[in-house]
């Protein structure tokens, strides 16, 4: 068993918390499976997906992708497609667009100032189609490319970039229905999944302190339970298995339908996945396949707020159980570990150049209380000696705006530095520049916590009360 020391706690091992939560007062902890329980070594999975929809492309749509190369850096996670114009953007909180690419090449600022000043990231309507989980990194770097053919006239005439992004969709959408990553994982799981042998230790603490403990996964019943037999039963006190540590489980759950929808739901009866209706309700250690959150409800008698699901998909996980049930919520981010190395190592330039942005904003406020006064002595015309006050104003001035360039030079290549964090491209997940992105955006809105992965649930405890930090206003008063 593990010892912890919760005196100091890795910053990348804590749960960040948006809503105070009190562990204590949840009963039942659901889990989504894949991203969530089991983590994914994101190039493989990625590049066997993108491989197998060029493939299908090809095939199906003939469309000339052989020679295609699957290039990670190209897109990330929480970055948004406006299939009208072929675009991938990166949005601030409030969704005005602050970094955008056509295809795979970036705009310059006054490319993408002319396009989008007059538009705001709207989710709801179909133009925009965001980019919220690590599975959509292989279709949106195959669609970005498949944009430069477009432009190149390198597919058929009339391909517009609203059908591409449909085709795109659609096909990757049925290489994963039809399996065929899923059996290359099950042949070699040690190719495709991260184990993490502190996960299994996290859950049995929940379990062991009275929580109810529930996987509610869209993945079918054959994957989940050789998955879970992989990367669970392993570290799991001798003779236990995964099944035992789970109150209830629900495989091919149609998230997010199971929380929006009442929806038949069937007992697996064996391992081989034989189904029959569940007749007379839930029972204790069940393994059910579909239904609805509503039932699970029913089942245990809790209230919205006395259940907490976690998974990794910001829609169908935590938007819905959260808008519909009020569920409380928590959010795996397994870019977090990075961001916050990225952050760490700049820490020191971050402290260099919140001083220097210090100073520039008090230069600036000297140059335009100067470009006031100047104003004020030539709009007054009878008060007699106002040209020397002109004269040594403006050289006031002169010398406040080479400050000032001086700054800039100094500021420049460590704000660009900044902004180039983690991906060279788009930056930070949670930031655009000095703001935060829309993806933290979203984040914040639904997720009640959020981690790294599920294990940080170790060196926090079920019995934890975690407070939301005070939310700042520009008008409220700090020190300094």
């Amino acid at each position: 068993m593990v010892q912890n020391n919760f005196t100091e706690i890795d910053i990348k091992r804590k749960v960040f918390c948006n809503r105070t939560l009190n562990l204590k007062s949840i009963r039942a902890i659901g889990y989504d499976m894949d991203y969530t329980l089991i983590h994914y070594k994101v190039t493989e999975w990625e590049t066997a997906a993108y491989e197998h929809l060029q493939k299908k492309l090809h095939e199906k749509y003939n469309l000339p992708v052989e020679i295609l190369v699957f290039d990670p850096s190209l897109v990330m996670q929480g970055l948004v497609i406006d299939i009208e114009l072929g675009n991938l953007v990166k949005a601030n909180r409030f969704g005005f667009i602050k970094i955008a690419s056509h295809g795979t090449s970036m705009l310059t600022y006054e490319e993408q100032r002319k396009i989008y000043t007059r538009d705001l990231v709207d989710l709801s309507i179909d133009r925009y189609q965001f980019l919220n989980t690590k599975f959509s990194i292989s279709e949106a770097c195959m669609y970005a490319q498949l944009v430069d053919m477009v432009d190149a006239g390198e597919l058929p005439k009339g391909m517009s970039y609203a059908r591409l992004y449909r085709i795109v969709r659609r096909t990757i959408h049925e290489a994963h229905i039809e399996g065929f990553l899923k059996g290359e994982i099950l042949k070699t799981p040690e190719r495709f999944v991260q184990l993490d042998k502190e996960m299994p230790l996290a859950l049995l603490d929940q379990k062991m302190a009275g929580k109810k403990l529930l996987l509610i996964t869209n993945s079918e019943w054959s994957y989940t339970l050789n998955m879970m037999n992989y990367a669970v039963n392993p570290f799991l006190p001798d003779g236990m298995t995964w099944r035992e540590l789970f109150d209830l489980v629900i495989v091919s759950s149609g998230k997010p339908a199971f929380f929006q929808y009442k929806l038949p739901m069937f007992e697996i009866v064996d391992e081989p996945g034989l189904l029959k209706p569940v007749v007379g309700g839930l029972k204790d250690g069940g393994c059910y396949l579909g239904g609805c959150a509503t039932m699970v409800e029913d089942y245990y008698g809790f209230d919205g707020n006395e259940f907490l699901y976690v998974g990794a998909h910001i829609f169908a996980d935590v938007h819905v159980s959260k808008s519909i049930l009020r569920w409380r919520t928590g959010l795996i981010v397994r870019e977090l570990d990075e961001e916050l190395d990225a952050l760490q190592k700049f820490y020191h330039k971050q402290t260099a150049l919140t001083a220097l942005m210090s100073e520039k904003a008090t230069v600036e406020r000297r140059l335009v209380w100067g470009r006031l006064q100047l104003q004020r002595l030539k709009a007054d015309k009878k008060k007699a000696g106002n040209q020397k006050k002109i004269s040594s104003l403006f050289k006031k001035s002169e010398e406040i705006r080479q400050r000032l360039e001086a700054l800039d030079t100094t500021i420049s290549p460590l704000a660009e530095e900044f902004n180039t964090l983690m991906n060279k491209r788009w930056g930070l997940l949670m930031r655009v520049g000095n703001e935060k992105s829309h993806f933290a955006r979203q984040v914040e809105q639904y997720s009640d916590i959020y981690m790294s992965k599920v294990s940080n649930f170790l060196y926090t405890t079920p019995f934890a009360y975690l407070r939301a930090p005070h939310s700042n206003l520009p008008h409220d008063l700090r020190k300094g």
